[in-house]
């Protein structure tokens, strides 16, 4: 017997309609590339997403099929999102920070028809666009004050576009299980892969996101996605903001501490989200300029593990707490978030910090498990760590457009690629990506944990630690650093910051000090990149 509860479809479209019905005059602001503050309602948002989605009529684009954005995050991006999935097509959020060889596999592989693209990536594309016979035109997002001159083929100005159109666009309803929005992983080994997202994905994620033991938000936040929208939909948040009917605070392209210290304070924002290496522009803003965060209460911070002596100074100089999360493309990208339970409340202040170095519990709706070499389920002691699994309706089924992969070889799991421990309570720990590990006389040694250590001492703007071959003990550990400005420590003293830290035979035999570590498109550490340069014995 079925039950006899209405058959409403979870469709994205339902998002900001809700939001322009009851938060009507709740505001999105941005930092417009052009350079002024934008401010408008979420009423105002559904208008001109309806516009668009005309608009997008009349370019020709149907149902299904895929449209790019190479875009910050601003009113006109999240405009996008709601005109392109709302109307049945897909939304595929293009990373410009990749490289230009890896831009234009993902533009063909994701066969968009029409691309989207603010001011600052007009010449990128300019020198892109013979490579994309796909696409049919050029959307440049911006007004015709600010439309640049441009060889790009087909180019149409933003405004205008919208402008010509009525707000009259009545969604379709779709099956939720229909596509709503394309991301790439960031390709560090091979071509990047394509993780198709559904509306009903889409909708239970943000859910998800917004619970007190997640981000915790409410129409009394003020919310500031530091992570791209070209980074897995910026963690989901313009999504969640909508649902909740919170403040959108938008950074556009300006991501330095000092930019984004100004917006936080001026715009009272309360919540934010972003990778550890945005945080740590902002506290080096912060230490020199002697400001504040405002009425900043908490962030979340992913994308890479966040070092504990972050946590520490957020929370004990400038009264901040920060949510350790996990999470990744191919999850939508909520894995985990790091809430104390009730009986975790009250422990010694050494336990909490031990605690909140983790990545978190797993929110309801993702399901983990860790198991080793031969497929076999490990304990939940926090102790034997292994290659970790998951499963969960926002999470990857297989990649778009590709045969099945190793990473999908178990029915019904995906392997994530990272190397963990799970305690008692659910908490898991990433001990390491797989392939960064460091086998060492048969014993494990997480990279993580040594770069956590290094990235405390004062000297020390960044670490990342590698493997280097070693005849006696298969490999050993490698600390690379980059130095705050004016420092100087010598690789004796750095070597000694560990002693009691770690066991002895953890500790890194050699140091090397370079002006900058290289990173992701997303920002994270490049290790391929370091195993090249320095890997050989």
């Amino acid at each position: 017997m079925r039950g006899l509860m209405m058959d409403v479809p979870l469709n994205v479209s339902a998002l900001l309609d809700f939001a322009a019905k009851y938060h009507a005059d709740t505001e999105i602001v941005s930092k417009t590339v052009e350079g002024p503050l934008h401010r408008y309602g979420y009423a105002d948002a559904a208008a001109r997403a309806r516009r668009l989605a005309n608009a997008l009529v009349r370019l020709g684009l149907a149902p299904g099929d895929v449209v790019g954005t190479v875009a910050w995050n601003g009113y006109r991006h999240v405009e996008l999102y709601y005109a392109i999935s709302g109307s049945g097509m897909i939304c595929h959020t293009i990373n410009p920070r990749l490289f230009a060889e890896q831009i234009v596999y993902i533009i063909n592989h994701a066969q968009d028809r029409w691309l989207f693209v603010d001011l600052t990536f007009v010449p990128l594309l300019e020198t892109l666009a013979d490579k994309l016979p796909g696409v049919k035109g050029f959307v440049v997002m911006t007004d015709a004050a600010h439309m640049p001159r441009t060889t790009l083929p087909n180019a149409l100005c933003y405004e205008t576009l919208v402008e010509a159109e009525r707000d009259a666009f009545v969604w379709p309803v779709l099956d939720e299980n229909t596509a709503s929005s394309l991301c790439y992983s960031s390709g560090t080994t091979g071509n990047p892969r394509g993780v198709l997202y559904s509306h009903r994905s889409t909708v239970l994620h943000s859910y998800a996101v917004s619970l007190i033991d997640v981000f915790g938000l409410s129409a009394r936040e003020a919310v500031l996605p530091v992570v791209p929208m070209f980074h897995v939909n910026a963690w989901g948040l313009p999504y969640a903001a909508p649902l909740t009917g919170a403040k959108l605070v938008m950074p556009g392209p300006n991501l330095d501490g000092a930019s984004l210290q100004a917006l936080i304070y001026d715009e009272g924002v309360t919540f934010s989200a972003g990778v550890p290496t945005v945080w740590m522009g902002v506290l080096n803003h912060l230490a020199q300029s002697g400001k504040s965060l405002g009425r900043l209460e908490r962030v979340v911070i992913g994308g890479s593990a966040c070092p504990p002596s972050m946590i520490e100074t957020l929370r004990d100089r400038y009264g901040v707490k920060v949510v350790h999360a996990w999470g990744m493309t191919e999850i939508s990208p909520l894995g985990t978030a790091n809430h104390p339970k009730r009986k975790q409340v009250d422990l010694p202040p050494a336990e909490r910090d031990a605690l909140a170095a983790r990545q978190g519990r797993p929110v309801f709706g993702v399901d983990m498990k860790i198991v080793d070499g031969a497929g076999n389920e490990l304990p939940w002691d926090g102790t034997a760590f292994g290659a970790l699994k998951v499963r969960g309706p926002w999470v990857c089924g297989r990649y778009f457009n590709s045969d099945v992969v190793p990473s999908h070889q178990e029915a019904g799991w995906f392997e994530t690629g990272d190397v963990a421990t799970i305690d008692a309570d659910g908490n898991i720990q990433i001990v390491d990506r797989v392939k960064d590990v460091i086998k060492s006389g048969g014993e494990w040694i997480s990279s993580i944990e040594l770069e956590n250590i290094a990235i405390a001492h004062p000297a020390v703007r960044e670490a990342a630690v590698i493997a280097r071959p070693d005849a006696k003990w298969g490999e050993r550990p490698r600390l690379i650093v980059a130095l705050e400005k004016g420092e100087a420590v010598t690789a004796a003293d750095l070597r000694a910051f560990y002693q009691g830290k770690v066991a002895s035979w953890c500790v890194p035999d050699d140091v090397v000090v370079v002006d900058d570590l290289p990173h992701t498109a997303t920002g994270k550490l490049l290790k391929s990149e370091l195993r090249r340069l320095y890997g050989s014995a």
